[in-house]
């Protein structure tokens, strides 16, 4: 079975080229548009990776990894930050809320995959490249 990754973007090309790259590499995806739905998407799908972006509406992203992690089924899921922000104090501010990583956007197609891995189980049968 595929590893599922829930991707929280409100933003319509970041969302594409997340998934795309993701599922060209064997990942399954599910995208959630806002905050309060990826919240009910990881508490009923249980994925195995959350990429978070903090810019979103209903919720931001530091309440949603809150929130995330006060359910007790999903604080082993690995949640990284996917933003823009990147001012001095921004990455302590997005682990402070509960998140393993943070990413800055743009995100680099040629690494982007490397650097999520690290959080995934290895892929059977694969390298995780097609």
């Amino acid at each position: 079975m595929k590893p599922t990754i829930l991707v929280i973007e409100d933003n319509d090309q970041n969302l594409y080229l997340v998934k795309f790259i993701l599922e060209r590499h064997g990942y399954q995806v599910v995208t959630a548009r806002d905050g309060a739905t990826g919240i009910e998407t990881a508490q009923r799908l249980r994925p195995t990776l959350i990429l978070l972006d903090i810019q979103l509406p209903v919720m931001d992203g530091y309440a949603v990894a809150r929130a995330l992690r006060s359910n007790p089924e999903l604080t082993h899921v690995p949640i990284v930050a996917i933003t823009s922000y990147a001012m001095v104090g921004d990455r302590e501010q997005v682990l402070a809320a509960g998140c393993s990583d943070y990413m800055e956007k743009p995100i680099d197609p040629e690494t982007f995959i490397a650097d999520i891995r690290r959080y995934l189980p290895p892929l059977s049968g694969q390298d995780g490249d097609p």
